[in-house]
Parts: structure tokens; sequence; C-alpha cells
């Protein structure tokens, strides 16, 4: 299903042929992101993601947009913390179309004085919007707490103060070093052929500038004991974000972490969620979630909740962590979590954009892509022991952080297992 070209720049093309589907979904990825950023510059991924969409050799801002929106389709982007990529989606007859617009905005993108400087109060707006919101920016202290003084902890969005800083020319020289070919995948998902595409992509490859890739600080996992982080805000609830460091992508314990974070928190018949709120009522929200890096990893636990009720719902927690070190889960169970995990899976490869954006993040974290048979495999290979043996060599108090968004002002004695 998944065909991938690499062309003598570096560039690589991929492409998922679904030729029962209407659409096409386009990505251009590049391996980069926040952890490669230098302190004093943060946020710049996240800036000159936003500036690629201010206006072009050809196209200004409006002319962007209406280029993809006028025929029928979509144009978006994100900026993770190793990856960044601007998509599009529309009728696979438009192909072209969307493939010029996305290659026109990363390659002769102006970063325009004045709109540089519009939209660098943009982004302090939205991070004014995200500390406002503290489901938010309860992560964001987790993140710090989790990753204290390495580029992991930083808000992808930068400060205002690194915002202030930053300058033309340093976005200039960033896009330079790192929107590189050899960096930068083109995925195309949808009712088109590998050739074709090759062959529209032919048309921009030689532009793609040259370069060596980037690398990053490995991250600095020499925690010793557990760590708690508290905001004090005038909120209605309390936001918990519980952060347990794990593993990488690359880790073959990945695959039980993920079972045993769907027997944890992940869905509506997990443990967390029939204890914390169905049993004692104590949440509305209540989640876990894994995250894999390329060095390391984490769990995140993740409720809102009464102030008076912290420390009940952390020993609830602690006694759902204590529970899947302590006793093997049962086949059924198991067979619940499998076959949830390997639903979901499937649910979600369906549509185009999906696929496009499995394709991007399976070649950059792995330099291949896996067929999603090869992950359900993995999937249905995990035993109870192998859960089982995952929590006992994660949930340890040493691995252990806390952030807290809440009315309190001061915290008692909370132990998190």
């Amino acid at each position: 299903m998944y065909q991938i070209t690499r062309l003598e720049n570096g560039l690589t093309v991929a492409t998922a042929e679904m030729p029962h589907m209407a659409s096409v979904s386009l990505g251009i990825w590049i391996g980069i992101g926040g952890r490669y950023e230098p302190a004093p510059i943060s946020g710049i991924s996240h800036f000159i993601e936003h500036l690629l969409f201010k206006g072009t050799k050809k196209r200004n801002a409006a002319e962007i947009s209406q280029s993809v929106e006028g025929i029928g389709g979509y144009l978006n982007a994100w900026t993770g913390e190793e990856n960044t990529c601007f998509y599009s989606k529309g009728h696979a007859g438009k192909f072209d179309e969307l493939l010029d617009v996305l290659a026109d905005m990363f390659l002769n993108s102006v970063f325009d004085k004045t709109e540089i400087e519009k939209e660098r109060d943009v982004v302090k707006e939205e991070i004014a919007m995200y500390r406002d919101q503290p489901q938010q920016y309860v992560h964001e202290l987790l993140n710090e707490t989790l990753w204290p003084d390495q580029p992991l902890g930083r808000t992808l969005t930068g400060t205002e103060k690194t915002l202030d800083a930053i300058k033309r020319e340093h976005l200039l020289e960033f896009l330079k070093q790192n929107y590189i070919a050899p960096a930068t995948l083109i995925v195309a998902a949808g009712n088109i052929e590998h050739k074709r595409v090759l062959k529209s992509v032919s048309r921009y490859a030689k532009h793609f500038p040259q370069g060596k890739r980037s690398t990053y600080a490995p991250s600095n996992n020499d925690q010793t004991a557990p760590r708690i982080r508290l905001h004090t805000k005038k909120t209605e609830q309390t936001q918990l974000a519980l952060g347990i460091r794990t593993v990488s992508r690359h880790d073959e314990r990945r695959h039980a972490l993920r079972l045993l974070n769907t027997i944890l928190g992940e869905n509506m018949s997990s443990r967390l969620f029939q204890s914390v709120r169905e049993e004692h009522g104590l949440a509305y929200s209540i989640y876990s979630s894994p995250s894999f890096f390329d060095d390391t990893g984490d769990l995140v636990i993740s409720a809102g909740l009464d102030a008076d009720n912290l420390g009940k719902a952390l020993k609830l927690i602690s006694k759902e962590l204590k529970r899947l070190i302590e006793k093997p889960i049962s086949a059924a169970e198991l067979r619940r979590a499998r076959d949830y995990a390997i639903g979901q899976l499937d649910l979600s490869l369906e549509n185009t954009e999906p696929q496009m954006m499995w394709i991007g993040e399976h070649l950059l974290a792995y330099g291949k892509v896996y067929p999603a048979s090869h992950v359900k495999k993995k999937i249905a290979e995990v035993t109870a022991s192998q859960i089982r043996a995952a929590a006992n060599d994660f949930f340890k108090p040493e691995r252990m952080n806390l952030a807290l968004v809440s009315p309190l002002k001061k915290l008692g004695k909370l132990k998190l297992i």
C-alpha cells in the first residue's frame, strides 16, 4: 500500500494509494521541532510555521488560503517537539493545485518585516490563550517539571521574551539550516498514484536546498525523587497532570505500555474512569495518554476536580498504579484492551488524512513505514506479564511528576505512589 521514493537530493516522496476515496491529503513534513531550538529563541519553529502562511513571492496571505479553500479544500499546519507538518486536503483531481500552494509556502515565503511583527503579536495572544485555559496550562507546567532546563520542557510556542528575541535574520538562518531536502518528506494519501505524485513533485524538487540534518541534545532523565509543581490560580476546579517518565519509541516495551495505558485510563472502561468518576464521582474527566520521543517518553494522567477532592483522587490513582504492579490483569481485561487498541487503530486509518499522518510520522521516526498489520501483531503479542513488568519498570517514585493549577495556595503532604 505504501510506496516510498528517495530522490537524489535527499527529498523523500511517499504515498498511500486509496483508489476508493474521492480525496487526497498532502503533507510536507520537516524533521525539526521544539527540541532542536536554542533556548534564547525557543518557539522559532512554531513562529516559522505561522509565517509560512503570511505571504510568498506570488501569493499574499489571503491568496494562500483562497487557493486551497477556493477549490473546496483546507489547509493547516502544526509544530511538535521533533517534527513540523504543513498539510492540505481536497479532491484528488485538485492535487496539483494543493501541491503548488504547499511548495510555494515552503520554498518562496518572503518573511515580510511587517507580517513578522503582526504575527509576533498573534503568537503572544496564542500564549495568553493557553495560559487562560487551566486544562492546557497544567500540561505546560508538567512538561517543565518532567524535563527541567531542557528543550522538551519548553513550550512549543516559546515565551514573550524568546519571541521578542527572534529577529528576521534568525528566522531565515533557522530556515536555511533546517528546511532542507534530506530532512523533508512530501507525503500524499488518497485517490492518486505514486507515479503521478512523483511527476508533480519533480517540478519542485530541485528547488529544495541541500544541507545536513540538525541534531538535538539528549533528554536528561536523572530524576531521583518525585517532583510537585503548584500554580495557584482562581479557578473553579483543580487541574491535575501526573507525568511518569517511560521509554522512547524504539523500546520494545512501548507495545506493553500502550495496552497498559488502555487498561489504566484511555477510555470509559478504564480503571481510572471507573474508579475516580463512576464509583467515587470525584471528576468529570479523567484519562491517561502516552507520548514517545526519539530517546524518552512519558505517560500522563489528567483530571479536573474540586480542590477538596485532590488528596482522595491521588490516593485512588496511586491505588490503581499499585494494582497494576502487584496483580496480573485478567485474560478478559487483556482481551478487551487488545481489541480496543486494534479496533481504534483500524478506525483511525480509514481516511486519507490519518494515512498521510501515519506515513509522515513513521518515516521521520523510524526511516520506514510500519504497516498497520505489523503494529496490530505487536499489540496482539503483548502478554499480561509484560504489562505487569512495564508497570514495575515505570511506576516508581523517582519517575513521578505532578503539576497542578488550583485555587489552593499551598499543599499538604501528597503521596504520588
